[in-house]
């Protein structure tokens, strides 16, 4: 495992959070995509929702969405625990292991986004994203 982020999920609002951690902290949006421009079908309300938008201010940083479609959180439930890992192999082991006697939100596959990413709530009720960045190969 190569990091541990946490991954606060907001209902309605996160597009104002980046700017707001930006402004607070010095810090900056290191990438941002909505839920539109995912290849998945949401509703229309929800297109100009924050799927994904990673903020880092120094050695410290956090990624934030609004809830899924369908899936509003509780304010005090709505923090996930996101493992990024080095390698496919470290992160299929692990979600593999962590998969027993948990809730699977979101099978591991490759995310359109160049990562292999799944999503599960563990038997002791925590919700965890795993992570891996696919490397991009270079095109002759």
């Amino acid at each position: 495992m190569d990091a541990i982020v946490s991954y606060p999920l907001i209902n309605s609002n996160a597009t104002e959070a980046p700017s707001f951690y930006c402004k607070a902290s010095n810090g900056t949006v290191v990438s941002q995509q909505s839920f539109g421009e995912s290849p998945a079908e949401n509703p229309a309300d929800h297109e100009d929702k924050i799927m994904q938008a990673a903020f880092k201010a120094g050695n410290v940083g956090f990624t934030v969405s609004d809830s899924s479609p369908g899936h509003p959180k509780i304010s005090g439930t709505n923090l996930s625990v996101s493992f990024n890992f080095q390698s496919v192999d470290s992160i299929e082991k692990t979600f593999a292991a962590l998969s027993e006697d948990a809730e699977v939100t979101m099978p591991l596959q490759d995310a359109f986004r160049g990562a292999k990413f799944g999503m599960l709530t563990d038997d002791f009720g925590f919700d965890k994203m795993l992570n891996h960045d696919l490397k991009k190969v270079d095109k002759l």
